[in-house]
């Protein structure tokens, strides 16, 4: 299996749980009632890879807040088109869990003003359509960033258009964090500062949206053009808006 193993999973130090509610979106909730399944990727390869550590960090978070995290471990993974077919394990592995997910959480490293190739070969080896099946397309989406410098917002930016591209729905909030190799301590935890709340709000967030449109997927997906393509049931004139206001227009506007 190719899911990295979480230590210390209910060991959360940098968060005060006296501002933290343990199951966020109880109020939202509607069958389904099982826990939210969040898939998490991250951009790096490195032994002390940030990326990896702040989705880990994320992971905790949504471990508290009572959904189930996945964190894929890209390491053997291929580039696109260099296994025939894409038929490699690893590849596999990571469609599966795409689809097993209702929710996501991208974490790239900036590198020369972008995501890096690393976090590219994982969306890439997603297809829109799979079979049939469609690995993103109605999933929540959270975007997240780690910087050697300076605060940028260049790889959130373009994970936010990436998502919109896997046609996910890409959450408001985002999380940024500068000079990274400050943030963290010698055990790899995250410290307690501004940037590790505003990760703690991304998390939250992603799991009050993940409970509240996943009942809906279905339907906000539901698109014209892909029932037209296939062929889908033709309009009920009698009782379809639509078709009643186009009739009455070709007669003319006659009542």
């Amino acid at each position: 299996m190719r899911l990295r193993t979480l230590t210390d999973p209910d060991y959360l130090p940098a968060l005060d749980t006296r501002f933290a509610q343990d199951r966020p979106a109880t109020t939202l909730a509607t069958a389904p009632t099982h826990p939210p399944r969040i898939l998490l990727l991250y951009g790096s390869l490195r032994a002390q890879s940030y990326s990896r550590l702040v989705v880990e960090e994320a992971a905790r978070l949504l471990h508290h807040f009572g959904a189930e995290p996945r964190i894929f471990d890209p390491s053997d993974l291929p580039l696109p088109d260099q296994v025939n077919g894409d038929d490699h394990p690893a590849v596999h592995e990571l469609r599966e869990l795409s689809m097993w997910s209702e929710g996501q959480i991208w974490c790239s490293p900036e590198r020369h003003g972008q995501i890096t190739g690393v976090m590219k070969t994982q969306i890439d080896h997603l297809p829109l359509s799979m079979g049939g099946m469609r690995p993103t397309q109605g999933r929540t989406l959270a975007v997240m960033q780690v910087s050697g410098g300076s605060q940028s917002f260049n790889a959130v930016n373009t994970l936010r258009l990436l998502g919109r591209w896997m046609r996910m729905v890409t959450i408001p909030n985002q999380s940024s964090v500068a000079k990274a190799f400050q943030e963290f301590d010698a055990d790899g935890r995250m410290k307690p500062s501004a940037y590790y709340d505003r990760i703690v709000d991304v998390v939250e967030e992603l799991v009050r949206f993940t409970v509240l449109t996943r009942p809906h997927t279905a339907t906000l997906t539901d698109r014209y053009s892909e029932r037209k393509a296939a062929g889908g049931p033709q309009r009920d004139a009698a009782n379809d808006l639509s078709a009643i206001a186009t009739e009455h227009q070709l007669k003319g506007g006659r009542s």
